[in-house]
C-alpha cells in the first residue's frame, strides 16, 4: 500500500506557470528533441557472445552493450570493457538490420575499443571540439538492459575526473553526468544539444543517484584514430614492478626534497625491450625525465607512445642518497 503525502499549503500560481518560464521549458524540450533525432540513426546496439569455461566444459555467454558509428563506411566506436573476450560480436542498427562485426582496435586501458561492420553510406556522429562546460545540456543514447534506443538528458555535472580502468590505469578527461546511465548503456554516445559527441558512456556509481561518467572527446577522439590507424595503442615500458611509498620525514629533510612520496621499486624485469640495467629492486623513484612522480600513476602519464626508444634521467634515492641514472623505455607488450 502506498501512502499519499499531501502538502499542508495550498498551491499557488508561481513563475513556473508563467508563458515565459512555458516557452524556456519547451526550448530546452526542442533542442533535447533535436539532438535525438539527429544522432539516433548512428546509435548501434551490440550483442556479444564468448564461452565461459566452467569445472564440466564450457558454457556460452552473452552480453549486451551500446556504441555508435563514427564513419559511413561503418566503424564504430564502444567500451573496450563491453567486447571483451568476445568470440562473436554482432551489431544492429535503430532500422533493425544486424550486421557480423569484426574487432579492428582495442584499448583497455581507456576502455575504448573500435569495430567495423561492411555498409556503407552510413548516418555517422563527430567529436565535439568545443571546450565542454559545467552545466551544459548532456544527453545519453544507449540500449540500457536491452530497452533499445533510449534516452536520458541531464547536465555536465563536472571536469577532469579521473577513472581507474580494468588494467589499472586512470584514465583523465572524464565527465561526470546526472544523465541517467544504466548496465547496456557502456559505450553509447553523450551528446550536447547540436548532437556532436562529448563523451563515450563508460561507468556508473551503481549505489548513488545520478553520478555517471563518461570518457571526454578531446580523449576518446585521439584514442579512436590511433585505433583505426595502427589497431592498438602503444605505450612506454620500464620493466619494473613498484608501489606507492611516503617519504620519510628526515630523508626529506636530509636530501632537501619537496615531494613527500615516490615509488618503490619491488623488482626489475631484465629484456631487451627497455633498457633499465641501472634501476635496482629497493630504489625509490622520485624524478623521471625532469618531471616530479609521486606515484605509478604519474609515471604511467609520461610513458607514452613518444617515449619509446628515448632516453631518460631518474632520480632515485638509493641507500639514503640521492642517484641519477639513465634509462630507455621500450614499448609495451600487447
Amino acid at each position: 500500500m502506498y501512502t499519499l503525502i499531501h502538502s499542508e499549503s495550498t498551491p499557488t500560481r508561481g513563475k513556473a506557470d508563467s508563458p515565459k518560464d512555458a516557452s524556456l521549458l519547451d526550448a530546452y524540450s526542442q533542442a533535447v528533441v533535436s539532438a535525438t533525432q539527429a544522432v539516433s540513426p548512428s546509435v548501434v546496439q551490440i550483442e556479444v557472445k564468448s564461452v565461459r569455461r566452467a569445472p564440466r566444459g564450457q558454457s556460452p555467454q552473452g552480453g549486451n552493450g551500446s556504441g555508435f558509428i563514427v564513419t559511413p563506411d561503418g566503424l564504430i566506436v564502444t567500451n573496450s570493457h563491453v567486447v571483451q573476450g568476445a568470440q562473436e560480436i554482432f551489431v544492429a542498427l535503430p532500422e533493425g538490420d544486424r550486421y557480423v562485426a569484426h574487432l579492428v582496435g582495442d584499448d583497455p586501458a581507456t576502455d575504448l575499443a573500435v569495430l567495423k561492420i561492411s555498409e556503407s553510406q552510413l548516418p555517422f556522429l563527430q567529436f565535439a571540439s568545443r571546450p565542454v562546460q559545467v552545466g551544459q545540456l548532456a544527453i545519453a543514447l544507449g540500449n540500457p538492459y536491452g530497452f533499445s534506443y533510449t534516452v536520458t538528458a541531464g547536465v555536465v555535472s563536472a571536469l577532469g575526473r579521473t577513472l581507474r580502468s580494468q588494467s589499472g590505469r586512470l584514465i583523465d578527461d572524464i565527465l561526470q553526468t546526472d544523465a541517467a546511465l544504466n548496465p547496456g548503456n557502456s559505450g553509447g554516445p553523450l551528446v550536447d544539444s547540436s548532437g556532436q559527441v562529448i563523451g563515450v558512456n563508460t561507468a556508473i556509481i551503481m549505489s548513488a543517484q545520478g553520478i555517471c561518467f563518461a570518457i571526454g572527446a578531446g580523449t576518446a577522439g585521439y584514442i579512436v584514430s590511433k585505433l583505426i590507424s595502427q589497431g592498438r595503442i602503444r605505450r612506454g615500458f620500464l620493466g619494473i614492478s613498484g608501489q606507492n611509498v611516503p617519504l620519510p620525514v628526515r630523508t626529506r629533510n636530509v636530501l632537501d626534497l619537496e615531494t613527500q612520496t615516490g615509488i618503490l621499486v619491488q623488482s626489475v624485469e631484465r629484456n631487451a625491450s627497455a633498457q633499465n640495467e641501472s634501476i635496482r629492486s629497493g630504489d625509490v623513484i622520485i624524478r623521471f625525465g625532469g618531471k616530479a612522480v609521486n606515484g605509478i600513476d604519474a609515471l604511467h602519464k609520461i610513458l607514452d607512445e613518444a617515449s619509446i626508444g628515448k632516453s631518460f634521467e631518474i632520480t632515485l634515492i638509493r641507500q639514503g642518497k640521492l642517484k641519477r641514472i639513465y634509462v630507455m623505455p621500450g614499448e609495451l607488450p600487447d
